[in-house]
């Protein structure tokens, strides 16, 4: 497998789904989640369980998104035989306002030659302190 390649791909997807995302459409996310995804958020008490869970959260969120712009900061692609994890910092920007998080994705080779995700993990930044 050719590493560089999958580093390309899984990030290139993650943008693609970011973009659509940060516009309320939480459509390419979804189509990238695998059948048994695994879903932590910080907003969530527990983790939610296969894709109809998240696809029931994701659905009541539709539209109501709205950033004018993101930046993944620090993206690294960690990639063993049929899996990559991608951990990155993001910063999403709305007016002046910056909301910062951490991520983790981790990635299936799917049989169909796919990349899908089989567990997101979100955190808040730790703000910094003066």
């Amino acid at each position: 497998m050719d590493k560089h390649k999958t580093t390309e791909t899984i990030i290139a997807l993650e943008t693609e789904a970011l973009h659509a995302w940060h516009k309320g459409n939480p459509s390419p996310f979804l189509e990238l989640y695998a059948k048994d995804f695994t879903y932590f958020d910080p907003a969530m008490e527990l983790r939610l369980d296969g894709l109809e869970q998240i696809k029931e959260l994701y659905e009541s969120m539709r539209g109501k998104i709205k950033m004018d712009n993101f930046e993944i900061v620090n993206p690294r692609v960690q990639v063993a035989d049929s899996m990559a994890v991608l951990t990155y910092n993001l910063h999403s920007y709305a007016g002046k306002s910056v909301w910062k998080e951490n991520c983790t994705e981790v990635y299936r080779l799917e049989e169909n030659n796919k990349w899908k995700i089989i567990h997101s993990h979100w955190s808040l930044t730790k703000p910094a302190t003066d």
